[in-house]
């Protein structure tokens, strides 16, 4: 980086990244405002610049919108994850390991986190897979890597794994089943 500053990089990347917009909650009421969603991250607590009575967190960056959605840290909660350019390394094919059925996994989507037991099945559009965390996980976004093992620790073998194209907050899911409706958030 030739003047030091990764958001100048990110700029020339993604044009429109550091254009100023609304900071929202999760009903979309606005807060206040933001110099650009080139400096939030999902997960992040601190300089928000919005005071509430409660600590708040970016939930989701909305480029197209340019809006940050920010919640309570259940809100960064995801259940279900959709996955493109997924890798199988298990015996046979996914098609064949997957079946009509879904299969259990223990998936990795941060470095410092044990695996987590999960389901993986078929995305329902076909052309990659869709990952249901038992317990959930905290601070999941699109882009980042999924890793599916057979089993939590120890001599765990790696199956495969793919990218996180959107991912479902477990509180959207929930919301979601309630009404009879599948709930799909994109990254």
């Amino acid at each position: 980086m030739p003047t030091g500053r990764y958001t100048d990089v990110i700029e020339r990347l993604r044009p429109g990244a550091a254009e100023p917009g609304d900071i929202v909650d999760l009903k979309g009421r606005v807060l206040g405002r933001h110099d650009g969603i080139i400096h939030f991250t999902v997960g992040q607590r601190r300089g928000l610049g919005v005071a509430a009575g409660h600590p708040l967190y970016v939930v989701r960056l909305d480029a197209a919108a340019r809006r940050v959605v920010v919640g309570p840290r259940e809100a960064l909660r995801t259940s279900r994850m959709q996955l493109r350019e997924v890798n199988w390394l298990g015996e046979g094919t996914l098609e064949d390991a997957l079946g009509d059925e879904r299969r259990e996994v223990f998936v990795k989507v941060r470095s410092t986190r044990p695996p987590q037991p999960a389901w993986l099945a078929r995305s329902p559009g076909g052309g990659g897979g869709e990952v249901e965390l038992i317990a959930g996980e905290d601070g999941v976004s699109p882009g980042q890597a999924c890793v599916f093992y057979d089993a939590p620790s120890g001599q765990a073998r790696v199956l495969g794994g793919g990218f996180i194209q959107s991912a479902v907050a477990a509180a959207e899911a929930a919301l979601a089943a309630g009404h009879g409706r599948r709930a799909v958030t994109s990254g």
